[in-house]
């Protein structure tokens, strides 16, 4: 049963009433139609539990690093029962992840080695600070 507004749906999925209008504009939420006829509510759109748990969905899927094409693919998957297509989704999400973590830990053992070298009590300008004036150094 429709009963929230899109303020609640909003709530519902911890985000704002604009965020749920972008997510309709780009068509990953649908939007209902306004209620006519007497005691219609004064033509307030109301939101289901399908709605909240839609909601729900793109914000995780989100928050696992997917794209919003790549949610409206998954959630187009729903409907389809695709799993090879939806597996191959996640397994390139788990690609980038694995990229971007080796990037992080070169760039965490670079920072490591600075903050010893700034340490070690030698002369002249902090290695850390001089680093970031030749990019390389992180990149390392």
């Amino acid at each position: 049963m429709a009963s929230m507004t899109i303020a609640g749906l909003a709530r519902e999925g911890g985000v704002g009433v604009e965020t749920v209008r972008y997510y309709q504009r780009r068509g990953l939420l649908d939007e209902p139609d306004r209620p006519t006829g007497a005691g219609a509510g004064g033509s307030i759109r109301r939101y289901g539990a399908d709605d909240a748990r839609r909601l729900r969905f793109i914000r995780s899927a989100q928050a696992a690093g997917f794209t919003l094409e790549q949610i409206g693919e998954l959630l187009a998957l729903d409907a389809t029962d695709d799993r090879a297509r939806a597996r191959q989704l996640a397994n390139d999400r788990i690609a980038a992840l694995d990229a971007k973590i080796e990037e992080l830990e070169r760039v965490r053992a670079s920072l490591r080695q600075l903050a010893r070298e700034c340490g070690s009590g030698s002369e002249g300008p902090c290695p850390i600070l001089t680093a970031f004036e030749h990019t390389d150094r992180l990149d390392a």
